[in-house]
């Protein structure tokens, strides 16, 4: 088992930034990905971006490329989300995820951080 933990959402002003962390503990060395998902009020929860673990490759959004970046720290087993210019429909709970399997399967979550972007 991979357990989860995000920090860093909060409220924030439209064009402001914000960065989120997610570390993972647990059995680690197994991930092959980890990214990261979001939930607006009212809708389905949706992709944002991803890491590979082994060779870094980075994954977005449309909405968000240019804007957000996933970097990770993988001797700390932590993966970051750089989030800036960020705009009112950023407003969602943010999930971080992890899978063991492919890097397109995510087997772990976290319980989600908060993110309010005010017009």
């Amino acid at each position: 088992q991979v357990q989860l933990v995000e920090s860093g959402g909060g409220l924030v002003q439209a064009g402001g930034s914000l960065r989120l962390s997610c570390a993972a503990s647990g059995r680690t060395f197994n991930i092959t990905v980890m990214g990261w998902f979001r939930q607006a009020p009212g809708k389905e929860r949706r992709f944002v971006a991803a890491i590979t673990w082994s060779g870094g490759r980075k994954y977005y959004v449309d909405s968000v490329k240019s804007r957000f970046t996933i970097s990770s720290d993988n001797a700390k087993n932590t993966v970051y989300l750089q989030m800036d210019s960020l705009k009112p429909e950023d407003t969602a709970v943010y999930y971080c995820a992890a899978g063991d399997r492919t890097i397109t399967a995510y087997d772990y979550w976290g319980q989600g951080t908060q993110v309010t972007v005010s017009s």
